[in-house]
């Protein structure tokens, strides 16, 4: 039997035959001197296949099996350790694993009530197998099977990074093998599980990126995220409640969604095709969202901003301008179906115009204005930008909108926005690289259109203000003795 040394670690004896292979293995005499070094093997492609061949495995699960409510939680994390090294790419491993039901043993080892609690040690468990699950669709079935969706909802209500992570790559290995258990997760046992793991992620954050390929196939390709938005409302809502009544209409896990769909979005904007549906509903939050913008102060601070409000809506707007970019790229200006010409059928070139048109003028802008009139340099009525980069992405919605578009080309002339779009061609340090975008929209607006061309050309002087930094540009602002806006006009 073990030593003297396994006394503070093992509460009772282990099978002398299981304590005699690790002994041998190991050439150790002590329990967790044997369970430390077989670890530190397992670490080597030629250990773990080594150690495959003496089937120390079964051994491991022997032990946990019989004795998991009775070992120390320092042996059973060794133990589980030792797991994941022997399963991390060794298919007889894998296969040893499934054929002495080593996921009935570690899922219900994990959701024992003494081991739930220690995030760690559940940790450790999930990933045994999530490596496991890498070995194919039969290892993948026999996890499903056991967790799905019970374990799954379990774990996810532990409300911890640690366990989440692990918990997000058994899932999507094991749906991405077997695509018809996504639909599962659309369910509402199986949502349940998906909103505790953003619930989780928004709050504790997340340390690895399974979580951003899970959401990725579950929001954009499988086109769920109305369904997943929706669940993430407010905890403590009730049914007969009316959201209207609240004073944020969003909760901090919807913010936190936009935000990762949108970063996800962004990154695989030429892998990625959205849907009409999932578009405007991105619109119509979008359109929820600008409510915000009759309250907001002047903020220098970007995305995020803190602000729940103005979070949502400035990640839906630079969801809309990578949904508009990607289809601008595929999208043809006579195909009705198209994601981008739905999006403008609802208004939202002239919802764009409306807006920009609102806000306080650049701040270059600003400064002629206020050396033509003595003012300070903007309306009264005008609206600030709730976060910095506002300004900057409605102007590259608008671009990626009209790029090879000659009716949005047309609307916008229509809509007298080719003045206030030249209006954003300039540097401003509230909008970072608000001049490129605004050169990128107006270029696109002019580009084989000789009607646009022609309102550029015949621009006239109504009185107008020397800024050095926009006469650089071979452009001035004049100011309309009427409006008082402010437009740019070409130096003759």
């Amino acid at each position: 039997m073990g030593s003297s040394d396994d006394a503070p670690f093992l509460k009772n004896p282990i099978s002398e035959e299981t304590l005699k292979l690790l002994f041998h293995v190991s050439n150790s005499n002590s329990l967790q001197n044997s369970l430390e070094i077989l670890i530190q093997t397992s670490k080597s492609n030629s250990g773990r296949s080594n150690l495959a061949s003496k089937t120390i495995l079964p051994a491991i699960l022997t032990i946990l099996q019989s004795q998991t409510s009775l070992l120390d939680h320092h042996i059973l994390s060794l133990c589980f350790k030792l797991l994941r090294n022997l399963c991390a790419g060794e298919i007889i491993n894998q296969n040893l694993f499934l054929k002495f039901d080593g996921v009935v043993i570690v899922v219900s080892t994990i959701l024992r009530s003494e081991v739930v609690s220690d995030f760690m040690l559940v940790r450790w468990g999930l990933q045994v197998l999530a490596n496991v699950s890498l070995a194919g669709k039969q290892h993948q079935k026999a996890i499903w099977e056991e967790l799905s969706p019970l374990g799954f909802l379990s774990l996810g209500k532990l409300g911890t990074k640690e366990v989440s992570d692990p918990l997000c790559m058994v899932i999507y290995v094991c749906c991405d093998g077997n695509p018809e258990w996504f639909r599962e997760l659309y369910s509402d046992n199986g949502c349940l599980v998906v909103v505790e793991i953003v619930r989780t992620a928004s709050s504790a954050s997340f340390g690895e990126d399974w979580i951003k390929l899970l959401l990725s196939r579950i929001c954009l390709e499988e086109s769920q995220l109305p369904v997943l938005f929706s669940k993430l409302q407010f905890r403590d809502i009730l049914d007969c409640e009316d959201t209207k009544s609240r004073d944020d209409q969003f909760s901090s896990e919807q913010v936190f969604l936009l935000q990762i769909v949108s970063e996800i979005f962004n990154e695989r904007i030429g892998d990625v095709t959205i849907s009409k549906d999932a578009a405007l509903f991105v619109y119509g939050i979008f359109k929820k969202s600008t409510g915000v913008l009759e309250q907001a102060v002047k903020s220098k601070s970007g995305l995020p901003s803190g602000i729940t409000a103005v979070d949502v809506l400035g990640y839906s707007l630079n969801m809309l301008r990578d949904i508009c970019a990607h289809d601008s790229m595929q999208g043809n200006d006579e195909d009705a179906n198209d994601v981008v010409n739905v999006l403008l059928s609802y208004g939202l070139i002239q919802l764009l115009l409306t807006l920009l048109g609102d806000l306080e003028p650049p701040a270059i802008i600003r400064k002629g204005i206020k050396q033509s009139d003595n003012q300070d340099g903007a309306n009264c009525s005008s609206k600030r930008c709730p976060y910095k980069g506002f300004r900057r992405d409605i102007v590259a919605l608008i671009g990626n909108c009209v790029y090879r578009r000659k009716h949005v080309q047309d609307e916008i002339r229509s809509r007298n926005g080719i003045l206030l779009l030249l209006q954003q061609c300039v540097t401003d340090e509230d909008d970072p690289y608000l001049r490129e975008w605004g050169i990128w929209s107006v270029r696109n607006i002019l580009e084989g259109n000789e009607e646009n061309q022609k309102v550029v050309a015949e621009l006239q002087l109504q009185g107008s203000a020397d800024v050095p930094e926009i006469s650089a540009l071979g452009l001035r602002v004049d100011i309309d003795p009427k409006t008082r806006r402010a437009k740019l006009v070409n130096v003759p």
